[in-house]
This record gives C-alpha cells, sequence and structure tokens, in this order.
C-alpha cells in the first residue's frame, strides 16, 4: 500500500505515494515500513529510525529525523493496530506448489500439509497433524498427533515436538479506543526454531507481531509451557512445566526455569541463569550464573533463609 492510502484508511493527512511494504519496530524499520512511536521512553529510537513513516503524536513531530514521514495522529499505537489489518497475509493460500516432501519421510493419514510447504528427509509426520502454508521443516523431525504448525514458521532438522503442541498462534495484542474497546493487532511475524528441540505436549508458542519468536537450536521445553510473541529462547535453554513467558523477553543461553516460574514482557535474563519453581522475574537479569527464587524475586539461598525464619515464626 501506499502511504497515502494507508493515511485515506485512517482518516490521516498523507499526500506521499511511498509504497509501504509491512509494519516493524522503530529500531529494525527500514525504508519500506511503517513504525511508530507511543511511549516517550523510546524517543531515542525514533531519532535513528530508518523507517519510511512513523505514527507519531503532535508533540514528537519535530523529533522525527529526516528523511521519514511523519504520520501526526493522536493514537500512534491505535493507527498501528488498525494498519496491521491491511498487512496481514491469508488465513490460507488457495494458490501455488503443492508440498515437497523429501525422501524416506512418512506422512500417515489425516495430516494437512499447505501450499509451499517444505518437508526434510527422514521426518515422520503422525495422524492429525496441520502443516501450514509456507511452512519449513528440517530432517529427521518428528511431528505428533495433532500438532498445528501455522503459516510461514520454521523448524529445524532433528526436532521433536509432542502431541497438541500448537506453533505460530497469535501473540496477545490489542490496542483500546477511547471507549476501551479493543482493537486486534494483527501477528504478521513468524517462530522460528533451530535444530535438535525438544518440545513437550499442549506447548503454545506465538508467532511474533514483526519478525520472529526464535527458539534456538538445543532447547528442551516440557509440556504446558507458554512462550509468548517475540521471545527469544538461546541455546539449551530448559523450560520446565506451566513456564510462561510474556512477551519480548530475551533468554540467553543455558537458562533453566522451573515449573510454574514465569516473567514480566521486554525483559532479558543472563545465561546460566537459574530460576527456581514459581519464581516470578520482574526486571531484568544482568549477572550470569546465578540462581533465583521467590516472589518477589532473590537470590535462591537468600529465599531459603527467609523461609526458614518464617517457618520459626509460627512455632
Amino acid at each position: 500500500m501506499t502511504l497515502q492510502d494507508i493515511a485515506k484508511a485512517l482518516n490521516l493527512q498523507c499526500d506521499s505515494q511511498k509504497e509501504i511494504l509491512g509494519l516493524n519496530t522503530l529500531i529494525d524499520s527500514n525504508e519500506n515500513e511503517l513504525t511508530f512511536l507511543e511511549n516517550k521512553k523510546y524517543l531515542s529510537d525514533l531519532k535513528s529510525t530508518k523507517a519510511a513513516a512513523v505514527f507519531v503524536t503532535q508533540d514528537f513531530k519535530d523529533e522525527v529525523p529526516e528523511g521519514t514521514i511523519a504520520l501526526v495522529c493522536d493514537e500512534p499505537y491505535l493507527n498501528l493496530a488498525h494498519t496491521s489489518k491491511f498487512f496481514a497475509p491469508k488465513i490460507v493460500e488457495t494458490t501455488g506448489n503443492e508440498a515437497v516432501v523429501a525422501e524416506n519421510t512418512i506422512v500417515m493419514p489425516n495430516v494437512y500439509l499447505g501450499k509451499n510447504s517444505i518437508i526434510g528427509k527422514d521426518c515422520t509426520i503422525m495422524a492429525g497433524a496441520y502443516i501450514g502454508d509456507n511452512v519449513s521443516i528440517g530432517d529427521n523431525t518428528i511431528i505428533h498427533p495433532n500438532v498445528t504448525i501455522y503459516r510461514d514458521c520454521t523448524i529445524g532438522s532433528d526436532c521433536l515436538i509432542h502431541a497438541g503442541t500448537v506453533i505460530g498462534s497469535d501473540g496477545f495484542g490489542f490496542a483500546n479506543t477511547k471507549d476501551g474497546k479493543y482493537i486486534k493487532i494483527y501477528q504478521n511475524g513468524n517462530v522460528t526454531i533451530g535444530n535438535d528441540v525438544e518440545i513437550g505436549a499442549n506447548c503454545t508458542i506465538d508467532r511474533a507481531v514483526f519478525k520472529s519468536t526464535i527458539i534456538e537450536s538445543g532447547v528442551r521445553l516440557d509440556n504446558l509451557v507458554h512462550i509468548a510473541h517475540n521471545c527469544k529462547i538461546g541455546t539449551g535453554s530448559i523450560l520446565v512445566s506451566q513456564v510462561g513467558l510474556s512477551g519480548s523477553t530475551i533468554l540467553n543461553q543455558y537458562v533453566i526455569m522451573g515449573g510454574q516460574s514465569g516473567t514480566a514482557g521486554h525483559l532479558e535474563i543472563a545465561p546460566f541463569t537459574t530460576v527456581a519453581a514459581r519464581g516470578g522475574v520482574t526486571k531484568t537479569i544482568t549477572e550470569p550464573k546465578k540462581s533465583w527464587a521467590g516472589f518477589p524475586l532473590m537470590g535462591h539461598r537468600e529465599w531459603l533463609k527467609l523461609q526458614g525464619r518464617i517457618a520459626k515464626l509460627l512455632k
């Protein structure tokens, strides 16, 4: 779409015929993409953005860099939500090439293979699996019954995905109107999974708003793990049952999270960190190779001492 078309659809003013190919963040946008600024804490990102245009309030119009067009509006985030629908892909492709399945791969009955999908050699795709359009699966990967892999997602080689898991479902993203109505932000990214990854039963890994939710090689997920949109799980990390990660959480390599632990969004956890069961991470952890527990989070040994003191008080 051209910027003029987008502006007209949103009742904004812009005469530019610049063609827009998609949406992205302030930092990652290029000269063919549209972005937004809602929170002034990202003002430094606005000043360095390479985007073709940006939704911005009147207060920050003068901060938009040269070469980027300011689409001035009262509610940038809401306008982004409306615009995301324009760039959402089709739910199901009706044209394109039939799926390509390499040698020695077993595809059991009642499996759906989407258009333009590629399945590597020596794979096993069990009954009831749904493989969406433009999905790529590497060699020697096993997909158990009733696994759903939404369109555009990528799975590496030597992976094992257990029954009922959903990969690429929409992230939880909505913008509010002034009267409280929720407007869906279409999740137009994907999920990318590396090699030698094992995912337990009934896990959910949400697709990104922009770009990718990333699971790096060697990761192990237990059953019933939820990974929200735009998260990045580092190499060799282990997430035990009922772990929940909020959007844009970054786990560096070899992080271990115990059962029912979780994170707030937009934070980062240092390499080789251990979070004990039911630990709640609300701030970025910068020091590697430490163990944490509790909520609010504290050092694991301090948490054990605290529990001991509390037990003595009860006596």
